[in-house]
């Protein structure tokens, strides 16, 4: 969905997390160039305008601009009080203290795909400071205030080579991890608001470097057009994630509204044993989450 050109930095901002590149704004012929190269040019007018329309582009570059010398908990306040989202948060008793000395993979269900991500991000941040991270989609690390918190991961393309040892070296730190098992945001399934099948992965760090596991739940949903341009993209079997372009619009429709997220009592490592595989205590988990809501 992005593509980058540099704008100035203030130094006296940076901190030792903040990247060493300068603030990016969002290009979508940039973004086409890079690619196809010059087939770019056969790409009509029209589409590459409705794509900067649908991905915001100006939108998003004049907050990136607005914001360009914050990074981490204060970039995501300063966003979240330009977009009007505020949060409303139950069970916030069930988060562990910041000082007892563990790590915790904080998951939860991923319903819109935008903002679910930057109010945990901002909950976990005030109640653990830098010891977050965020496991997200790499285009995200386009944004210079969000990236300090986080660690990529390709949904668009292949993966690098280098991933499993980047997911390791996260789990193995001395971070606080927070993932979206499900990687891609929610979709209509059956006739409900469901996340597809969590991926294993959280289960497996947590149990190797003995985190216990922080279930919570977001209240959201995206538009009925989101929805169905994924179940057509299913239908046809698309190999490209069209649904995802459309984030950024689904992200502007939620503006100025209030959004509530539940958390539950943190599950033991030790939980996760042989009775079942690793993918089978995933979607128990996500299980659990949605259990908390009802």
């Amino acid at each position: 969905m992005l593509a980058l050109r540099r704008m100035t930095m203030h130094p006296k901002t940076m901190t030792p997390e903040t990247p060493t590149t300068k603030p990016l704004t969002i290009d979508v012929e940039a973004i086409l160039h890079s690619k196809i190269g010059d087939r770019d040019r056969y790409v009509p007018r029209f589409l590459v305008n409705y794509l900067k329309k649908i991905v915001h582009q100006d939108d998003i570059n004049a907050i990136l601009l607005r914001h360009q010398n914050v990074y981490g908990l204060p970039w995501i306040t300063a966003v979240l009080q330009d977009l009007g989202i505020d949060i409303i948060v139950h069970g916030k008793e069930n988060l562990p203290p910041a000082d007892d000395g563990k790590r915790y993979t904080f998951v939860s269900n991923h319903p819109l795909g935008g903002p679910d991500g930057l109010i945990y991000g901002k909950m976990l941040a005030e109640n653990y400071g830098e010891r977050v991270r965020i496991l997200v989609n790499d285009l995200l690390m386009n944004l210079h205030g969000l990236a300090p918190l986080c660690v990529p991961v390709n949904k668009v393309g292949k993966q690098s080579r280098g991933l499993p040892q980047a997911i390791d070296a996260a789990f193995s730190g001395d971070y606080h991890m927070f993932v979206f098992p499900a990687g891609l945001c929610s979709r209509r399934i059956d006739g409900e608001i469901r996340d597809l099948p969590w991926q294993k992965t959280f289960i497996q760090k947590s149990v190797q470097y003995h985190r216990d596991v922080v279930p919570m739940h977001f209240n959201g949903r995206n538009s009925e057009r989101f929805y169905r341009i994924a179940n057509i993209c299913k239908a046809l079997h698309s190999p490209i994630n069209i649904a995802m372009l459309y984030l950024a619009d689904e992200l502007f429709k939620n503006t100025n509204k209030t959004f509530e997220l539940t958390i539950g009592k943190p599950i033991p490592w030790q939980t996760f044993d042989k009775t079942r595989t690793p993918s089978q205590w995933a979607q128990w988990v996500r299980n659990e989450v949605y259990n908390l809501v009802k």
